[in-house]
């Protein structure tokens, strides 16, 4: 009996240990994706993230044995994985970035999960198609920003303090991108000058929204 137990305990171990290798080079593949982009959550980060879902979900089921439920402690590794998403979600002056980096980390997590249930084909699978998404897909946003819509819009508004900011966080909301911006002073104007970049049917919606703007007087396209 003590030598069928301490064949299961081996069982274990080299069970995790190749558990444990694979978050590794799982998560350490779409770290490094992420950490040659110049992303806030890189190699280091998702291999432990990755390492940490795996570790937890394996002791999960270990600990239950068969007389709790296993997915307990496996199940606070979303919520976990939550606060450290939203630490690298960032919001400036009305954008908002790092989105991306948090789903990543999301499903990283979820990967860990499906190494220390023994799922390794679908493990294996989700890595890959996550650096497909990652890599090929973005060179498919940017060749579809080559082929949107670039405009010029000059907003007449009152010299409010805080203006500027509110003008700016309307136009992002709109999901167009600032490619360039100027203020100036004219008469008892704030004159603001937007260069946009988006698809077509944003360039309208944002002359609407900022003419909806209490503080603007007039908008124009600047041609």
């Amino acid at each position: 009996m003590q030598h069928f137990v301490a064949s299961v305990i081996q069982m274990f171990r080299l069970e995790l240990f190749l558990q444990l290798c694979l978050a590794t080079l799982f998560g350490g593949a779409i770290g490094l994706e992420r950490e040659l982009g110049g992303k806030p959550a890189g190699l280091r980060t998702n291999i432990l993230i990755c390492l940490g879902s795996v570790l937890y979900t394996k002791l999960s089921v270990a600990m239950a044995a068969g007389n709790a439920d296993p997915t307990r402690i496996a199940a606070q590794i979303v919520t976990g994985v939550g606060f450290i998403g939203a630490g690298t979600i960032l919001h400036a002056r009305g954008a908002v970035v790092g989105l991306t980096s948090a789903a990543t980390i999301w499903v990283v997590a979820a990967i860990g999960v499906a190494l220390g249930a023994a799922s390794y084909w679908e493990a294996a699978g989700t890595t890959l198609l996550v650096l497909v998404v990652l890599q090929g897909l973005g060179r498919v946003e940017r060749l579809v920003a080559r082929q949107s819509t670039q405009s010029t819009l000059l907003v007449h508004a009152r010299p409010e303090p805080t203006a500027l900011d509110e003008l700016e966080a309307v136009v992002r909301r709109t999901g167009l991108e600032i490619e360039r911006q100027a203020s100036r002073r004219e008469n008892v104007d704030l004159v603001i000058e937007f260069t946009l970049r988006g698809p077509k049917r944003l360039h309208d919606e944002v002359m609407i929204a900022l003419l909806h703007h209490p503080g603007v007087r007039t908008v124009s396209t600047g041609e």
